[in-house]
Parts: C-alpha cells; structure tokens; sequence
C-alpha cells in the first residue's frame, strides 16, 4: 500500500495540472470534498482533506495528473518532472515534504500505469528507481513496490493500454454515488480482493479512478469523500 515512509521509489507527491485554478478547486471539493488554499505563486495551491495535504495543483495547459516518486540523492537534485519512453509523465522528488495522507478517505490509495508496452515500461522505471515487479496468480498487470519493501508495500500496477499515462486512484467511501456527480470512463465494478472502483475524468480532460478499498474497514457510506 502507499504510505508516508516515502522510501527511494515510493510515491511521495502528486499534482493536478489545469489552465482554471478556481474551477478544479470546485470540482473536486464537490466529487472529492476536498479544500483548496493558494499558495504565493499564481496557480499554484494545495488540496487539503480534513485538514492534511492530499494532493496540489499548478498551472498547465491542459488537464493532467502528475505522480511523483521519491529519489535519492543520485537520481534528482530538486522536484524534477520527466517523461518515460512512451510519453507517460511522472516526477522524481527529493528534499521537500511529502503528501500529509495515502490510503485513507479523500486520498491517494493505488497508482496504475497505462502502457502500450509493460514490459519495456517496467524495464525503464526498474533501471531508473529499482522497483520490484511482481506478477500475481490469476491478476492482471504487473505489481510494483519500491526496492527493499515487503509485500504490504505493492502501491500499484501497470496495465496494457493504447496509451500511456499514470492514472491516480483516491480512496472514498462510496464509490457509486462519486461515479453519478462526474463524467464516467469506466463504470462502477467490483474487482475480487481488491475493492469497488471506478474511472472518471475531470472538466479538464485528466483521468482519475475512485476506490473503496477491501482493506479499509467500516467506512461510512454517506459523505464525499469519506
């Protein structure tokens, strides 16, 4: 699972970027119910869920999220945002703090990355950060986990896909009723040991899924978020 042990390779931060600041701070403290505080530097600003940092925003062109991965000191000297061989966007992150909340209510909870060549996708990252890959009996994808974790540790995936793209998953407590107050890719289903998750897209044109993981027990099912 995603923690705040951000480890070398662990997710540690993840940014949303659209050309309308104002608009995605309402979008998504609708969907999601999450704050928004702006920062000094225009466009830039942080999403908060009850009171702890889940995610930022900065300004862009056009409607994407961006995950970044903690590096040691030999892979990145500051926050640096690159692009892997077939165009999937991501960051390498160091010496600044990581998100406030993962894996419960209102915040990121598992990654996927969508890959018109897993295998090639895996050999980059693994080269580049020393994932471990691990393949389950009977589930799809790939499996990841930064080096030198136990299994607890697998925060994500990566999927075959036309495209590339990282596609963030938010943890919530109902599914369904998110899935009816925004644009819907990949409806409501149940996945066996998993939980219920859905796929969705912003006004903006950035993907994101929305989980209620088997692991987090005795979530409420009334609120936004969670």
């Amino acid at each position: 699972m995603i923690t705040t042990d951000f480890v070398p390779g662990a997710p540690a931060w993840i940014d949303l970027g659209t050309s309308d600041e104002a608009a995605a701070a309402e979008f998504y403290g609708r969907v999601l119910g999450w704050d928004y505080r702006p920062l000094d530097s225009p466009g830039n600003g942080v999403f908060t869920h009850d009171g702890r940092t889940v995610a930022a925003h900065v300004p862009s062109q056009s409607g994407s999220w961006t995950v970044h991965f903690a590096a040691s000191g030999a892979e990145a000297v500051t926050d640096v945002r690159l692009t892997d061989p077939h165009g999937g966007e991501f960051g390498l992150w160091r010496d600044l703090a990581g998100l406030d909340a993962v894996s419960v209510p209102g915040a990121l909870t598992w990654l996927e990355l969508h890959s018109p060549a897993p295998s090639v996708s895996a050999a980059f990252y693994r080269s580049l950060l020393a994932w471990e890959i691990e393949m389950i009996p009977g589930a799809p994808g790939q499996f990841l986990r930064p080096a030198g974790t136990g299994e607890g540790r697998l925060f994500g995936a990566i999927v075959a896909d036309t495209q590339a793209f990282w596609l963030p998953y938010f943890e919530v407590a109902d599914v369904d009723r998110i899935a009816s107050s925004a644009p819907v890719l990949l409806a409501p289903h149940d996945l066996d040991g998993v939980g219920r998750i859905a796929v969705l897209v912003d006004p903006f044109g950035a993907r994101f899924g929305v989980m209620r993981s088997v692991t987090v027990e005795s979530l409420p099912n009334s609120g936004v978020a969670g």
